[in-house]
């Protein structure tokens, strides 16, 4: 089976380049439109809503990367599957990560796109456009914020970290214990963040800004650009059992700095 050193290395930069271009693209309607009436819709779940923004971005990057990659594979939030090309890249996007800040005008929200291939993300970008912070990681080439290289934090004790969390839609049904984890850790006395878009979370991971991040269920496209930034920083990104992630498959997150990851899973047992 072909792994990601069967990619030609010039074609790495090429998709990072065009990852970039298409959120930035993106990343322009989404400015406009932030703040702006607009028109939304519910899914399954307790605030699982959804904007006219979602679909129209989601296209705008697909389409953008398909005039670039036209065999290329997709696996979008909104959309679903595109493509039928066996042994090709697969583009994993999420094209507003964390609508419910961005219908409430809580400019905490951001777009994320990968480019995988056979299970390994070779490029991802997540970009919040009203900050204008572009995170990018290239396989093997570093992780970077608008330019400046990203380093995982330093601490090794989970007293002295800052932790950020995520709740899933149906939280009050406790699933995996995802309360009771949030209780323990708050016991503990430290400070914990929610920010409202996993993206944001494991690209704060990554810049340092926070020192771990977990949430009980996150699907492909809440992760995967955020799985190469945590590693390329410098970091550790698995599930509650310490195994790796299937970069295609719904998952339990805990990514952190690395020193702290076992003493995080410690608190993240599942009866």
């Amino acid at each position: 089976m072909p792994t990601s050193s069967d990619i030609p290395s010039f074609l790495l930069p090429r998709l990072t380049n065009v990852a970039i271009l298409a959120a930035q693209q993106a990343g322009e309607i989404l400015k406009k439109a932030f703040n702006s009436p607009y028109q939304i819709t519910f899914k399954e779940g307790k605030h699982n809503l959804v904007t006219q923004y979602d679909a129209e971005v989601e296209n705008l990057i697909i389409t953008f990367i398909k005039k670039q990659f036209p065999e290329h594979n997709f696996l979008a939030e909104e959309s679903g599957e595109h493509g039928n090309f066996p042994d090709n890249i697969l583009w994993i996007i999420d094209p507003i990560d964390g609508t419910v800040n961005f219908a409430h005008n809580i400019p905490l929200f951001s777009i994320s796109i990968a480019a995988t291939f056979q299970g390994e993300v070779l490029s991802g970008v997540i970009y919040n456009p009203i900050t204008s912070e572009l995170f990018v990681a290239e396989k093997n080439n570093g992780a970077y914020l608008n330019g400046a290289p990203l380093s995982v934090s330093k601490t090794n004790i989970l007293a002295e970290a800052i932790l950020a969390t995520g709740f899933p839609y149906f939280v009050h049904e406790n699933p995996l214990n995802c309360i009771d984890h949030f209780v323990s850790f708050t016991k503990l006395g430290v400070p914990i963040r929610r920010l409202g878009s996993a993206a944001l979370d494991m690209a704060y991971v990554a810049a340092g800004r926070f020192d771990a991040f977990w949430e009980v269920s996150l699907k492909p496209w809440d992760f995967a650009a955020g799985l190469l930034l945590i590693e390329e920083a410098g970091g550790l990104i698995t599930n509650y059992a310490k195994e790796p992630l299937i970069i295609t498959k719904s998952s339990p997150i805990l990514a952190s700095n690395k020193a702290l990851h076992d003493q995080m899973l410690q608190h993240l047992k599942v009866s």
